[in-house]
Formats: C-alpha cells, sequence, structure tokens
C-alpha cells in the first residue's frame, strides 16, 4: 500500500513538474526580477501594437473612401446626395475653422 501511494505520488509531481516547465512559469519569474527588461519589452510590444492599429485603420479608412468614390461616380440619388452632405459639413467645419 505504501509504495503504491509513493509511486502515485512521484508521478503526480512528474506530471506537476513538466505542467510548470511547459507554462514558462521560470522564465515568468526572471522576467520580474529584472524590471527594466520587462519596461522594454513592453515598451516594444505596445509600439508594434499601435503601428499595428494605425496600418490597419488606414487600409480600412481607404478602402470606405475608395468604396464610397465609387458610388459618388454613379450619381445615384439617395446615396449622392448624403456624400453631398457630408462634403458640405466637411467644407462647413473647415471654414469655422479658418
Amino acid at each position: 500500500m505504501q509504495k503504491d501511494f509513493s509511486e502515485e505520488t512521484h508521478t503526480l509531481l512528474v506530471k506537476v513538474a513538466q505542467s510548470l516547465e511547459e507554462s514558462r512559469i521560470q522564465e515568468y519569474t526572471q522576467l520580474l526580477h529584472r524590471p527594466w527588461r520587462l519596461i522594454w519589452l513592453n515598451v516594444l510590444s505596445g509600439t508594434a501594437r499601435g503601428v499595428g492599429i494605425a496600418v490597419g485603420f488606414t487600409f480600412f479608412a481607404a478602402t470606405i473612401l475608395y468604396f464610397l468614390q465609387l458610388l459618388g461616380a454613379l450619381n445615384l440619388p439617395i446615396i449622392g446626395d448624403y456624400i453631398a452632405d457630408i462634403v458640405r459639413i466637411v467644407q462647413r467645419q473647415l471654414e469655422l475653422d479658418y
């Protein structure tokens, strides 16, 4: 009985050790002991995220503007009036700023 318990405990501890090793807990604790490296990695990841958002939004906005230009070229009554209203609003806002 005692032998079975110790073997089960050993296999359980081996599984826990393997799962901790797979979770990279050691790398995380080393990173916590080096705060400047942690700050540097966060700055890099934040910059990369910001650039990614900017590029994605630029692509999205360019696509929307392209389709609006195509719709404006078709001279559809409802959409053309809507686009003309947007242009008028933007022009008024620009005149108020100056």
